[in-house]
């Protein structure tokens, strides 16, 4: 399939050829889930730690007699119960990584490619670089490319992320500037707008072919 062409200035200079296996199937929505599931677990840290009865400060002696105090029975002054005491089934440090099939997040990708071209929030784009290196000029480019209610979340990417753009793109609240060759599933889902380079699209069409 072909899709138009734009360039820098916001208008058509012609068309660009997108691979059907890539831009053209039918989302596979389990993919989009596991994937989607499995990158946000993995940046868990699995850093968070509480301490259990036998871990926290205090004596070993009974708080009070058994009987005859007209209180409740206390064995501890450990237990979860009272104030300092443990916590019963708290967090401990543990791993959240998920493994997922390569082909599981090849598919993910393309669904989510193929998505955003169904919902006309794609846009190709010919290979720039501001030269400048200023925020003004980048966020210019990309203002005219994006309508006004899609600059949420604008993912612009790029074969080979120059420096300048990078530089540039950072200080953009709206605008992230990614590597086509390191896609991430997350960043392709919550995108409100993908703006791909046409050297991009040449590596995503050999790639996810």
């Amino acid at each position: 399939m072909d899709a138009k062409l734009y360039d820098v200035e916001g208008q058509e200079k012609g068309t660009a050829h997108l691979s059907d296996e890539v831009f053209n199937i039918k989302p596979n929505k389990n993919a989009i889930y596991y994937s989607l599931k499995a990158e946000l677990a993995n940046e868990r840290r699995g850093t968070a730690s509480t301490k259990g009865r036998a871990e926290v400060r205090g004596s070993g002696s009974k708080p009070w007699r058994q009987k005859g105090t007209g209180r409740a029975r206390a064995g501890t002054k450990q237990s979860p119960i009272w104030v300092g005491g443990g916590v019963t089934f708290g967090p401990k440090p543990r791993d959240y990584s998920v493994r997922l099939p390569k082909k599981v997040k090849r598919l993910s990708v393309r669904s989510l490619l193929s998505l955003k071209m169904s919902e006309n929030a794609l846009k190709i784009v010919e290979d720039f670089t501001v030269e400048s290196g200023k925020t003004k000029d980048f966020s210019s480019i990309a203002a005219r490319l994006v309508d006004r209610d899609k600059r949420q979340r604008v993912l612009i990417i790029d074969r080979d992320p120059k420096e300048l753009n990078r530089r540039a793109g950072q200080n953009v609240r709206w605008i992230r500037y990614y590597n086509a060759d390191l896609l991430s599933t997350k960043e392709l889902f919550y995108a409100t707008q993908l703006i791909l380079t046409e050297s991009a699209v040449k590596l995503l069409n050999d790639k996810y072919s």
